[in-house]
């Protein structure tokens, strides 16, 4: 059955053709498997609250019948501002507009969060985009830069709140710079989500073509209920697709996770227990609510514009198990540099299990791809990722977080990270085990190899399911780095980075290459430290069991300076000539300017397949696709064919680093 929603009709109807409903929420309470709700074009000032799950072969969809036309969000108009003094301008909202829930009164904060200044889960808005928050009256009126912004030009627009109890209001003060709120499009927060259900287990639900934006999201931590402005919560097999996601407080879009209001945020408000601990208690959790693949995750989240959000684009613990992420746009998370926390990323994933994240293009986010625990069976594939960086005239930002393309943290593998082109200053950071690095670009440093676990117990899963096999403190190593391209395109000199979750900073090495596992040992190495021809002296072995991993490194290239481990096999080192990687854009293209394929010449590796790799060593599991069977990397950034002839990087044949990119 067709359910129509048209915003613009004269008054409520029943849903049919002649006379639509006026709410997408009304469609959604009677949707049953199979409906299609069909959304006319409007601003729909509203939360979606799904009620009745689809079926595999009879999903329940909500469209936008004109692609963005149909706008969801979380926000209203403000049309009564008065003015204060100067530039700032004040106005009064009764407390009832909120429901149970102030955002105005509600601040950003959780587990795992560093920034020191409290930050509300409201924000005001100007012509679609977000003012800065003031912690007092007197910083709303100056109006000055905010030196930690990514665009300092922005941050002069400010907003302060205060509540009037005696008068249950929500005072909200704001400085325009000398533009009249009540002729401009000024809006504020009020919704916390836009469409995600407030019940688990809604499954199979398509939502395609919509622009949602403006919500007034909270942290969104992994001991803890996760909210985006849209998400299953919990559930199974939904697709979103083709939608503009934009300006949400903390997550655009959440594949999890389940409220367990024993373990929600227990660090934060009962402190006895480590957060790292209530991680663990998660997983184990997980499963008597039902993690399991039958029921959860399988989702796929595609072709969409998912931008100017403050904590992730896309975040999820656990819920988001045998997903696919691809072909979206996702940029300019986090600039504003308000929030600061082990969660935010363009892409943040905890337990991303057989998750594929292919044909992303990922930039202008403090950091692009954050895998955190059980990266098992996780492929990122075909991305292009660049400026994930802060900018040199930004200052860091107390409690903020570093930045590269990819992390990969305290996970066992098998992680597989091939075809994508690296771009940023840092392009990989491994605080991890059992990695393979296969024919990519990679312009930025490898780093923080072998740091930064300490006794981080951490699953690992039977193969392509959530049930726990086991769990291990990270041993590093395990990795291997076959066919790709390292060029020292940024200064190899250390830079000064801010701790996560203090006030102290590091000095980190932006040296590219794979120098930094040349105290790794083979396998050859590593293995003659066992002798099976004797009985087992548990004892002796014990500094064996808690040593480094193997590690494998062949047929790489480095290029302006770029240093190889002292292991690498058949690799290809040119230090007497310059290499050029830059990156253009053209009428929204992106194309590279680069000169690595002249200088690479006639050098030729080996094709790569899932029996070379072998099995990451604590899952014993292979490096292969998520239904088990073996991958041969014979499909290059484009998906282009590798004949016989088989060329270092993410692309099969030379000329075509000149295509476009994205």
């Amino acid at each position: 059955m067709r359910i129509y929603v048209n915003a613009n009709a004269g008054r409520d109807g029943n849903g049919t053709a002649n006379m639509p409903f006026r709410h997408i929420n009304d469609a959604a309470k009677v949707a049953k498997a199979g409906d299609e709700v069909l959304v006319s074009p409007g601003v729909y000032r509203e939360y979606v609250n799904p009620i009745h799950a689809g079926e595999e072969d009879a999903r329940i969809s909500y469209r936008s019948t004109q692609p963005l036309g149909a706008v969801i969000t979380g926000a209203e108009q403000v049309k009564n501002w008065q003015k204060y003094e100067g530039n700032v301008w004040v106005c009064r909202i009764a407390n009832s507009i909120f429901g149970n829930y102030n955002p105005y009164t509600t601040v950003v904060y959780g587990d795992w969060y560093f920034a020191k200044a409290d930050k509300h889960t409201g924000c005001v808005y100007l012509n679609d985009k977000a003012l800065y928050e003031a912690v007092s009256l007197e910083e709303c009126m100056k109006g000055e830069v905010y030196e930690c912004s990514w665009v300092p030009e922005d941050s002069i627009y400010k907003w302060y709140t205060e509540q009037d109890e005696e008068k249950d209001e929500t005072i909200i003060y704001a400085n325009f710079q000398g533009k009249n709120p009540n002729e401009e499009n000024v809006e504020i927060n009020v919704r916390r989500e836009c469409f995600m259900p407030e019940k688990t287990g809604v499954n199979y639900i398509t939502v395609s073509g919509f622009n949602i934006n403006k919500a007034a999201t909270t942290w969104a931590p992994p001991a803890a209920f996760q909210d985006g402005m849209i998400g299953p919560h919990w559930s199974k097999g939904w697709i979103i697709e083709d939608c503009d996601i934009s300006n949400s407080k903390c997550a655009g879009i959440s594949v999890g996770k389940y409220l367990d209001p024993e373990n929600d945020h227990y660090f934060t408000y009962k402190y006895v227990k480590s957060p790292t601990q209530m991680e663990r208690d998660a997983v184990c959790r997980g499963q008597y609510h039902g993690w399991l693949k039958e029921n959860i995750g399988g989702h796929i989240i595609r072709r969409n514009n998912i931008h100017h959000c403050e904590q992730g684009g896309i975040i999820g613990r656990m819920g988001g198990v045998f997903s696919i992420i691809e072909d979206n746009h996702i940029h300019h998370i986090n600039n504003m540099m308000e929030q600061g926390g082990a969660e935010i990323a363009g892409i943040k994933m905890h337990a991303a299990i057989d998750v594929t994240m292919r044909r992303n293009h990922i930039h202008h986010c403090t950091m692009g791809i954050w895998c955190d625990w059980e990266a098992q069976g996780t492929r990122l594939t075909q991305n292009l990722l660049h400026d994930n960086q802060k900018p040199a005239y930004a200052k860091s930002l107390e409690g903020g977080m570093m930045s590269q393309d990819i992390f990969v943290e305290v996970g066992h593998g098998p992680t597989l990270i091939d075809n994508n082109v690296m771009l940023s200053d840092a392009s990989l950071r491994f605080a991890t085990e059992g990695v393979a690095l296969v024919h990519n670009l990679i312009c930025g440093a490898l780093t923080c190899v072998g740091d930064g676990t300490g006794w981080r117990y951490t699953p690992y899963h039977m193969p392509h399911r959530t049930e726990v096999m086991g769990f291990m403190t990270i041993l590093h190593g395990d990795d291997r780095i076959y066919n790709n391209i390292f060029v020292q395109k940024w200064p190899s000199e250390d830079v000064i980075i801010p701790h996560d979750s203090d006030e102290g900073f590091d000095s980190e090495n932006r040296k590219a290459g794979t120098w930094m596992f040349d105290e790794y040992p083979t396998y050859d190495e590593w293995i003659s430290q066992f002798d099976f021809t004797k009985p087992v002296d548990m004892k002796k072995l014990e500094p064996v069991h808690f040593g480094h991993l193997p590690v494998w490194i062949e047929g790489n290239v480095y290029l302006n300076g770029a240093e190889a481990c002292k292991n690498e096999v058949n690799g290809l080192v040119i230090s007497d000539k310059e290499a050029k990687v830059d990156l253009v854009e053209k009428e929204g293209s992106y194309y590279l300017d680069t000169n690595v394929y002249d200088l690479v010449g006639e050098f030729k590796d080996r094709m790569i397949h899932s029996d070379i790799l072998g099995k990451a060593f604590e899952p014993e599991q292979r490096f292969e696709n998520p239904d088990g069977t073996a991958i041969q990397f014979d499909k290059d950034y484009f998906g282009g064919h590798r004949g016989m002839d088989v060329i270092p990087g993410p692309f099969a044949q030379a000329e075509d680093v000149k295509k476009v990119l994205f």
